[in-house]
């Protein structure tokens, strides 16, 4: 950072423009926007000039500039299109310790002037130190199109309503979690749909619900990708005091977590659980309780084979409340990254969701799972391989039926093999396949971008099916 960022306060400021170019009216604009004195120094005036002539702050002075003119003056500008009297203002600015900016001229700049996105109160400034305003322009004008107009009005009122808010939620926590709620986005959008004279109530109401017990929320974080995590998701994390993981959220997501937010992990593998799950309900709600906003992260969708259930019931006989944040499930993303239709006009028009196991670890019964014209998506069925395949083979379905595997599926290290029914238990115990991977058996699977061509039996081979 070459250039430091501060917000110099200009009231009872004089700041010194010397001439009278249309670039030197530019500055001029956006200095009257301020309550600092603007004193103009120039022999000649551009037209641009003639909409500051009824402004209270702005000074006319039609005359040469003088070395004296810099004396008190908290910033000065020199845009007079003349090289030697731009260099000799630099000079006098700089022997009297007053930051001077040379417009265009970076080398003779001790500062320069942002591009400013202006909602006042709110300033959003943006610099390239002067490298590449045209950059730093482009900038602003991206953020211009994203903060409402009105985003200012809500800032002063937000502001004139900080002494009640400290009434109302004396611990500086909950008061800091109840400006993060006002201040996330669908919130804004909610507070700026009103009449102004409406939004100091609205804060009254949220304030005075924020002081009351915290709340679960519950969001699904996908199958490992972090682009595939929700907008929702997104500000659950930036809201929650205390996130409560689990084994596939990987850091890449907890990045998106406030900083100070406190994470514990409370990851399950095969055979080995950090906590068992009445003591993860009974720290939710023990949590929520103590006023804390607690984001239960779970991978995939909370929804689908991710023991939702199992807490929400606990959640709701303890009278927590809860929100819930779906996500993208591990089937739809594997899927997909694999090129892989779940369903299909020609080959599929039903796709079941199961587990490889249930609890206590009992087989699951592979009878009417799958047949002709459906898709079998399954989870958590690498340990079962074997089992999978003797059952749907025994339930009738061919022992040809394409199979994909997908390990890993939509992170980086994303890996796909492929089997028909019967070879699945060599395939998984050949290539080693681990945890988490998503199991696929149906035609579609033959579909897979990456399908091997010595799998492609006549019998299901979709791709020659579509192309007749």
């Amino acid at each position: 950072m070459n250039s430091f960022p501060i917000f110099l306060e200009m009231e009872g400021r004089d700041v010194l423009v010397v001439g009278g170019t249309h670039i030197a009216a530019n500055k001029v604009r956006l200095l009257a926007k301020t309550p600092a004195r603007v004193v103009i120094v120039a022999e000649g005036l551009d037209p641009a000039f003639r909409e500051f002539e009824d402004l209270p702050n702005i000074c006319f002075n039609y005359r040469p500039f003088e070395a004296g003119d810099v004396l008190g003056k908290a910033l000065v500008y020199a845009a007079t299109d003349d090289d030697a009297m731009d260099t000799e203002v630099c000079r006098a600015a700089k022997a009297a310790g007053v930051p001077v900016n040379v417009v265009d001229k970076p080398d003779l700049c001790q500062f320069t002037t942002p591009a400013i996105v202006d909602r006042a109160p709110l300033t959003v400034a943006i610099s390239s130190s002067g490298q590449a305003p045209t950059l730093a322009r482009k900038v602003r004008a991206a953020i211009d199109e994203l903060l409402p107009s009105r985003l200012g009005t809500l800032a002063a009122i937000a502001g004139g309503f900080r002494n009640r808010a400290k009434a109302l939620i004396p611990d500086t926590a909950r008061r800091r979690r109840f400006w993060d709620r006002v201040f996330a986005p669908s919130k804004v959008s909610e507070l700026l749909a009103l009449e102004a004279t409406r939004i100091p109530a609205a804060l009254e109401s949220l304030a005075r619900g924020e002081a009351g017990a915290g709340r679960v929320i519950l969001v699904g974080a996908g199958p490992g990708d972090p682009d595939l995590l929700t907008l929702k998701a997104h500000r659950a994390l930036s809201e929650a005091d205390v996130i409560v993981y689990d084994r596939l959220v990987g850091d890449e997501i907890l990045d998106y977590a406030r900083r100070d937010a406190e994470r514990i992990y409370v990851g399950k593998s095969r055979g080995d659980h950090t906590l068992s799950q009445d003591e993860i309900s009974a720290l939710l709600i023990e949590r929520a309780r103590a006023g804390e906003i607690v984001v239960r992260l779970k991978g995939g969708d909370p929804f689908v084979f991710g023991r939702a259930g199992e807490e929400i019931e606990a959640l709701r006989r303890a009278g927590v409340a809860l929100d819930i944040v779906p996500g993208v499930t591990a089937a739809a993303a594997c899927a997909a990254t694999s090129h892989i239709p779940l369903t299909h006009r020609e080959f599929a028009s039903a796709v079941t969701f199961v587990t490889g196991q249930l609890k206590a670890a009992h087989p699951q019964d592979w009878r009417g799972l799958a047949g002709d014209g459906r898709t079998l998506a399954i989870y958590m069925g690498l340990a079962q391989a074997e089992g999978i395949s003797d059952g749907l083979i025994a339930d009738g379905l061919d022992p040809l039926t394409p199979v994909a595997v997908i390990e890993n599926g939509s992170r980086a290290e994303e890996r796909r093999v492929f089997a028909t029914l019967k070879s699945l238990p060599e395939v998984v115990r050949e290539h080693r396949v681990e945890s988490p991977a998503m199991i696929i058996v149906g035609e579609v699977a033959a579909l897979a971008k990456d399908w091997p061509t010595e799998l492609s039996d006549t019998e299901f081979n979709p791709l020659a099916v579509a192309a007749e």
